[in-house]
């Protein structure tokens, strides 16, 4: 991996176990209860000057990753949601790249995005813990890698992501001082 790449994936790629535990299921599950209040403290009296900071050369500043981390697990919660209540859907990709352009994601306060993540995940932790393994099997098919994924994937993705992108800020956090 080059220095771009270690800037670009500071933990690494997302990669599936060939077998997932209720152990590692719960583990990703708390990673996603205790996500937002790590994101809150980890931006707690940043300025505006510093959230305009980019993680990497090229990359998007602190204050779009929040953006993107919200939106993102947002359209993660409806996954599920789709997943659980249709058979094998194909689900709604977005250009993640053009939302972080919009001027709401390069300008707006952090803090609504950091409120949405907490009511978000909370709603997201309580549905998973709610759900039967049966449940956790059922598969929904991302357009581009044409294939199907299951819920129980789905969570350790999106404990991935949420935890990749904290990596991100504090990398950039600690470039600032």
């Amino acid at each position: 991996m080059d220095a771009l790449d270690k800037l670009r994936y500071p933990i690494g790629k997302f990669k599936k176990p060939e077998t997932i535990t209720d152990d590692q299921l719960e583990a990703w599950i708390k990673i996603l209860e205790e996500l937002p209040g790590k994101y809150s403290q980890l931006v707690a009296g940043l300025t505006e000057e510093q959230l305009e900071t980019q993680y990497r050369p090229g990359g998007w500043t602190i204050r779009q990753v929040v953006h993107h981390v919200a939106d993102s697990h947002h359209n993660s919660y409806t996954r599920f949601k789709w997943g659980l209540t249709e058979d094998n859907p194909v689900i709604k990709v977005y250009q993640e790249d053009k939302w972080a352009a919009l001027f709401d994601t390069k300008s707006a306060p952090i803090q609504p995005s950091l409120d949405y993540l907490k009511v978000l995940h909370y709603k997201l932790t309580f549905l998973l813990r709610g759900l039967s393994k049966e449940q956790l099997k059922r598969t929904f098919i991302h357009p581009v890698a044409d294939e199907a994924t299951s819920l129980l994937e789905n969570v350790g993705r999106y404990a991935w992501h949420g935890s990749h992108h904290y990596a991100h800020i504090e990398n950039a956090i600690k470039n600032l001082k």
